[in-house]
């Protein structure tokens, strides 16, 4: 074992050895080293044979004797060791020495013999050098560059771009700097500089950084139904270009590097078919595959459309075209013709098998257009094919056609005449025409026998019951039996079945030969029911020859049965409702669902499966209450129900409540026929003027007094009662208290009119709770005239029929007293028709005292007075043990009968 210890301030080496001799092998020493270097990737391959080692220290030195040990793993079978090291700096930078010795645990052999690997800065080799030289390296990835100096020259620096690097020096001439995570390159690559001490340019080099390529989307298709066209996605830019550097692609092996390389998108063509596609794409740095793979059929992509000829006309034009490949003729295509007019651009569809000519219609006349066509498959379509290139032409001029005209009958038999609007009315001309054509009809109608209504609407009744018919595809399919009288053909119409007048009307013409259509409109809406009728065209009327309904789509009604009823029969219930309006059924009824309604849960009592009923009986039911819900339904569902409610009584008590009822009916209706024919009631008196209400506050003082005076006295008969007079002094009398009366001022009578308010007039009914004690409170234009009273013995107040009694023969002013009103005596008669009767009752207080009801709470009022009609039994105004008897009765018969209304 020996010791090393270097001591360099003595500059002295001592060397204490001891040997131990142990009884074991020592290794050999490696023999036939070799250097192999790979310059490109800076790699030094060392190969030799060891023996029977397994471990071995490699040292490799360069100027400033720097080392690397490693350890590697012998080959046992050939002996043969072989080792790569890759190098931080290019191996032309600087002359190498490799060593090797075997390792047996702590044992090692000797030293190989040194071999050196010469770099390009030997004394031999004076000019100045740089490496590497068109290196290709990823992006990120960090570069070490060398620049050699020319013998005899200072170096300077190493610029990468314009960037001046830091340097390592290697050895007597060699100088190394490295650039870390490297961007991408341009075009020409990215230039590195060396530069003497004089800053003279010695040398430089190139480096190109770049990417891998990394393709994407390959997709084939097929264009003449045998080769195969694939197409895929370059990615993105690999910054590496030239013929060296850049990428090249594969497709099932055959070459597709010229495929496109200045677009994005690169494509290659492969013969025939093969279902199975490979797309390789390599370059320097590396190489990425993408698979696709698809049966022909499902790829299909039609061509542009070649040789585009067009047939024009002035409403539309046929466009022609052909395809380059035969297998098209078979082919069910789908074809979109692109047209262009004054800048408005419209797309319009196309399909047919084989298809190579269109009509394009709905033009105008005299206008330039621009078209182009592409196609794809109908059945698996896969994409549309290239646009044909354009094609430009214009519309010729044309004559307007006749309008399409009909005439819509009105429920009243009334006609109302119609034009389809086409573009027509494009040309200024075209108006005017349309009018001249309904002119010529209004004032020809002789000649146009079908507008006479009156001698043919017979015709157009409906003579039978409609078909149905069923929304599909688009449109009413309707076919009929072909009609001899339709010497012009056919017309079928259609319109909402619910409209009733001035209906949204459309019609179609049909050619003689034709007896089947779809009747299509964008018209056309869900839930509503439309009336479909054809008609026969002849030189006659037309006729209807047929007619069916339908829906384009049945949703549930809208409202539910009106008029849910119920009625108990015996121990059953009638359920009965009305017929739902045809604009709410949104559909064919198909009859009602009756449920029996808990609250919370309907239970399905029966299924009315007709939809004309409108009654159900719900049999042998126990007495309670019952909820029942009527729904009625359709194909698409139920409606939201009706609901009716009925507490079911035992029959005994059913039948004895139904007793009561018919004899209270007919007590009532035997009391308003003797009342009508004893009693009929007094007309209410009109008043001549203006009494139309204010809209001002409510003023409830007394209006003005209006004065009548009496011009001359009459001879009076005194044995008739007549009016009492009261002067204007004695009504305030218990105002003025004793002042003096001016006897001299002519004697009148005074009344006020009825002070009007806001609110509506009420009728007049005996029973009425509101007050009638006071004019106040009445909202009709009455007068009340409140000074006036008769004389006698007879009870009541003011009479308007005479009565028997005397008048005071002087006519002279009576005493106050004399007003008061009398009171009836035993036996008094009332001689004739007394409407009114007079009452003190004018207050509740009043009303309180005597026991009874104050007036103002239902006691009617005459039609001129504010006193009330009937007494009250209890009044005070009564004397005790008076008026009794068939008196009394008489009296409350009497005025039951002379003042009630019916």
């Amino acid at each position: 074992m020996c010791i090393y210890i270097t001591l360099n301030y003595l500059f002295l080496t001592v060397c204490l050895c001891v040997h131990v001799f142990f009884f074991f092998s020592v290794p050999t020493v490696p023999q036939q080293v070799s250097l192999s270097p790979n310059l490109e990737t800076q790699q030094l391959t060392l190969s030799w044979l060891g023996g029977e080692s397994t471990t071995f220290d490699i040292m490799i030195l360069r100027t400033e004797l720097n080392e690397t040990t490693v350890s590697v793993t012998a080959d046992k079978i050939s002996g043969q060791h072989q080792w790569n090291w890759t190098s931080v700096e290019p191996l032309e930078c600087t002359s190498l020495s490799v060593q090797i010795r075997s390792r047996d645990g702590q044992t090692t052999s000797d030293w190989s013999d040194t071999h050196i690997l010469p770099g390009m800065d030997l004394p031999s080799n004076k000019d100045s050098q740089m490496f590497p030289q068109d290196r290709v390296v990823s992006v990120g990835t960090n570069t070490t560059f060398c620049c050699i100096v020319e013998e005899g020259l200072g170096f300077g620096s190493i610029r990468y771009r314009d960037l001046v690097m830091n340097v390592t020096r290697l050895s007597r001439r060699s100088y190394a700097m490295t650039q870390i995570n490297q961007g991408p390159s341009g075009v020409t690559g990215t230039n590195v500089f060396c530069s003497s001490d004089e800053k003279t340019l010695l040398n430089g080099a190139v480096v190109f950084v770049g990417y891998p390529p990394l393709p994407s989307d390959l997709v084939c298709e097929t264009h003449d139904l045998v080769s195969a066209v694939c197409q895929w996605n370059r990615g993105r830019d690999t910054h590496l270009y030239g013929k060296k550097r850049k990428t090249y692609y594969t497709l099932n092996g055959r070459d597709c590097t010229e495929a496109n390389q200045n677009q994005k998108w690169s494509a290659c063509s492969l013969a025939q078919w093969d279902g199975n596609f490979t797309l390789v794409a390599r370059n320097l740095l590396g190489q990425y595959s993408l698979t696709d793979s698809s049966e022909l059929s499902l790829r299909v992509r039609p061509v542009a459309p070649a040789n585009l000829t067009s047939v024009v006309r002035a409403w539309n034009a046929t466009l022609l075209w052909q395809w380059k490949h035969r297998g098209y003729d078979s082919l069910a295509l789908i074809c979109q013709v692109e047209l262009t007019s004054h800048w408005h651009t419209t797309t319009r569809t196309f399909s047919g098998v084989g298809l190579r000519s269109v009509i394009v219609l709905d033009l105008r006349p005299d206008e330039d257009y621009s078209i182009k066509v592409r196609c794809g498959v109908q059945q698996n379509f896969w994409n549309w094919g290239d646009w044909s290139g354009p094609l430009a032409f214009r519309t010729s001029i044309d004559i307007p056609d006749a309008p399409d005209v009909w005439m819509w009958i009105e429920r009243d038999n009334t006609g109302r005449l119609m034009w389809k609007v086409s573009i027509i009315i494009y040309y200024y001309y075209s108006i005017v025409v349309i009018i001249i054509i309904v002119l010529f009809v209004s004032r020809n109608r002789q000649r146009l026998n079908w507008f006479d209504l009156k001698k043919k609407k017979k015709k157009y009744k409906r003579l039978f019951k409609s078909k149905l018919t069923a929304y599909m595809d688009g449109g009413f399919p309707l076919s009929w039996q072909s009609d001899a009288n339709a010497s012009c053909g056919y017309v079928v119409e259609w319109h909402d079945a619910s409209c009733q007048q001035d209906c949204a009307v459309e019609w179609i013409k049909v050619a003689a030969e034709n007896t089947n259509i779809s009747a299509q409109s964008e018209n056309f809406q869900p839930g509503v029911r439309y009336t479909l009728s054809l008609y026969s065209c002849s030189s006659e009327v037309p006729q209807l020859l047929q007619r069916w309904e339908g829906y384009m789509e049945e949703l549930v009604p809208s409202s539910s049965v009106p008029h849910l009823s119920s009625n108990q029969q015996d121990s059953n219930i009638k359920l009965s409702w009305g017929e739902i309006p045809l604009v709410s059924r949104r559909g064919f009824l198909l009859g009602y669902h009756i449920y029996l309604n808990n609250g919370s849960q309907l239970m399905l009592l029966a299924n009315v499966s007709d939809p004309t009923s409108r009654s159900y009986t719900v049999k042998g039911l126990p007495v309670g209450s019952y909820k029942f819900t009527v729904k009625a339904y359709t194909s698409a569902g139920e409606d939201t129900g009706a609901t009716v409610s009925i507490s079911l009584e035992s029959y005994s008590r059913f039948l004895f409540n139904l007793v009561i009822v018919k004899c209270y009916n007919i007590l009532f209706s035997i009391v308003a026929r003797v009342k009508k024919a004893f009693y009929p009631d007094i007309p209410e008196p009109k008043l001549a003027g203006d009494w139309s209400r204010t809209q001002g506050p409510l003023d409830v003082k007394p209006s003005p007094h209006s004065m009548v005076h009496i011009v001359e006295e009459p001879e009076w008969d005194s044995s008739k009662e007549a009016l009492v007079v009261i002067p204007e002094e004695d009504e305030d009398e218990d105002e003025t208290g004793d002042e003096p009366v001016d006897t001299d001022e002519p004697t009148s009578l005074r009344y006020y009119n009825q002070v009007i308010d806001d609110r509506p007039i009420r009728p007049r009914f005996p029973d009425s709770s509101a007050s009638s004690a006071s004019s106040l409170d009445s909202a009709r234009t009455d007068v009340t005239y409140t000074g006036i009273q008769t004389s006698g013995n007879s009870l009541g107040g003011y009479r308007p029929q005479m009565q028997p009694g005397s008048l005071s023969q002087d006519m002279g002013l009576p005493a106050p007293q004399a007003f008061s009103e009398p009171q009836p005596t035993k036996g008094a008669s009332f001689g004739g028709y007394q409407p009114q009767c007079s009452w003190h009752l004018d207050s509740p207080v009043e009303a309180e005292e005597s026991g009874g009801l104050a007036p103002s709470l239902g006691s009617p009022t005459s039609v001129a007075s504010t006193q009330f009609l009937l007494p009250d039994s209890g009044s005070k105004e009564q004397p005790e043990g008076k008026g009794q008897g068939s008196s009394s009765a008489t009296t409350w018969f009497h005025n039951l009968l002379s003042s009630a209304k019916p």
